[in-house]
């Protein structure tokens, strides 16, 4: 009787007519605004900023409020007008410098469309490192929109090289970081981080980690109009031998992976997420964007494309759009 229900169900679920569906994934916008106060890193002005919702296709921009007329700056390569220490972006009429861990936390989110309104030249640096931002936008909550996601698939190798200092990227099929920095102190040394960049990755693995500066180049910073906000309280401090701030390291190779926050937000002016793995060996922001810019110059290299799946399914299942509105996270 048992193998006779089983067989009677097995033959019944065969009969049932399929069809296939495509479902795309799709871009994400935030479900409500977010705002935040905080300290210039280099400035050491205190600056408020608000993450707002924004249109589908729009990418990431944003917007000084304290100049008149308003200066609207995309978040993209070509806007970008300085790479010491920090990556500013700009218009004739205005800058806004230190956006790499902001950018960070927006890709790292799955965030493709948002408007960051900012009184002020630069992005708090809130406690050094991408989390803060991380978490607002998880406050925030995800919207997906009506359009599909666009991702700059890497075709063929593309690398730059200063000396000592290299960066590749690669073929793959998702995004991967690989770096590797050596620096001539007991605390850091030789450090390396490889991993697969996803939402979860980047917040377990990446977003905590700490800009950090040394001692003895403070005075030298500061002469040259830099690191005036700097403190124990918004980047790791070290002197020769030992680290200044209270509770030391958040990872034994915390550098290594601040290194990587800031390779993801300077890579993300590309204007889309990439399909490819990025390889580097000593970077900083002036070789990442040199990077940015070749392959933008190397049409061959790369192109958009459109991630998503065919699924089957029962046609009493509902229409097509019925089952992309509920399998997709609003």
């Amino acid at each position: 009787m048992e193998r006779f229900a089983q067989n009677r169900y097995t033959n019944f679920w065969k009969t049932i007519k399929e069809r296939e569906i495509i479902v795309t994934d799709l871009q994400h916008t935030l479900e409500r605004s977010v705002g935040a106060v905080g300290i210039g890193l280099h400035t050491g002005e205190k600056v408020s900023l608000k993450i707002n919702p924004s249109p589908a296709n729009t990418g990431i921009c944003f917007v000084r409020r304290d100049l008149s007329p308003e200066q609207v700056i995309p978040a993209l390569a070509d806007y970008v007008v300085d790479t010491n220490f920090a990556t500013s972006i700009g218009t004739k009429r205005g800058s806004i410098s230190t956006i790499e861990h902001l950018m960070a936390a927006l890709l790292g989110a799955g965030v493709d469309n948002a408007l960051v309104e900012i009184n002020g030249p630069e992005v708090p640096a809130m406690d050094g490192s991408a989390a803060p931002f991380f978490s607002l936008l998880q406050k925030a909550g995800l919207k997906s929109q009506a359009e599909p996601r666009r991702y700059i698939e890497i075709l063929e190798p593309v690398a730059v090289s200063r000396g000592d200092k290299s960066l590749v990227v690669e073929p793959c099929k998702d995004f991967r970081v690989s770096f590797k920095i050596e620096f001539e102190h007991p605390l850091i040394a030789k450090q390396s981080f490889s991993g697969k960049i996803t939402p979860q990755a980047f917040e377990r693995h990446i977003s905590r980690a700490r800009t950090f500066g040394f001692l003895n180049e403070l005075e030298f910073l500061k002469k040259n109009g830099l690191a005036r906000g700097g403190s124990l309280e918004n980047a790791i401090v070290l002197d020769e031998t030992s680290i200044f701030n209270d509770g030391g390291l958040r990872f034994s190779d915390e550098f290594v992976r601040h290194k990587v926050l800031d390779l993801i937000g300077d890579i993300y002016l590309l204007g889309a997420p990439i399909l490819g793995k990025v390889k580097a060996v000593k970077s900083g922001h002036t070789l990442h964007h040199l990077l940015v810019q070749k392959l933008l110059n190397c049409p061959y290299a790369w192109q958009f494309v459109e991630q998503g799946g065919t699924w089957k399914v029962p046609y009493w299942l509902g229409s097509q759009e019925d089952l992309i509105s509920a399998t997709v996270p609003a």
